[in-house]
């Protein structure tokens, strides 16, 4: 199982979505890393009553094994964009920039 198919697994169980989008946007930034850089849409009730920080905080937990380079996956950057279901109602999710990096 390669480190998208983790993430996506982990996230599923966990917070149960209405939506998730995993985008690999590696290919976006420097270097030869193929599963560096990510970008997760996840709509979950779970996020009902809790800051932007604390939802980011849930995520970074649940995911520390691919975000630490000893762990299962060398995650560089994870771009969170987290909604309650009503929230996604009304929601526009921002596009990635390149990485200063790549010119193309």
């Amino acid at each position: 199982m390669n480190t998208g198919e983790r993430i996506h697994q982990k996230l599923t169980a966990f917070f149960q979505p209405e939506h998730l989008e995993l985008i690999n946007e590696s290919h976006m930034h420097a270097g030869p890393a193929t599963e560096s850089h990510f970008k997760v849409v996840l709509v979950s009730a779970l996020f009902a009553n809790l800051g932007r920080i604390q939802r980011h905080q849930q995520v970074y937990r649940l995911l520390q094994d691919e975000m630490q380079a000893t762990g299962q996956g060398t995650v560089h950057a994870l771009a969170l964009h987290l909604y309650t279901p009503q929230e996604w109602e009304l929601a526009t999710v921002p596009q990635s920039p390149l990485c200063a990096g790549k010119n193309t």
